[in-house]
């Protein structure tokens, strides 16, 4: 018998409304908001599960 090695993957997403002087601005903003655990993604932020074989 062969072992394999599986792979789930779940993804969340969330989008932010910030202002901000600019593009990078905004990332930073939401970047800190999250790093700071003001954001925190959960169940009704998910997208979809992806599982494969990792090679």
């Amino acid at each position: 018998m062969t072992r394999y090695r599986v792979v789930i993957t779940e993804k969340l997403s969330r989008t932010i409304e910030t202002d901000a002087e600019n593009e990078a601005d905004a990332v930073k903003v939401v970047r800190r908001m999250y790093r700071n655990g003001n954001i925190v993604l959960d169940a009704s932020d998910y997208i979809e599960t992806k599982i494969s074989v990792e090679r």
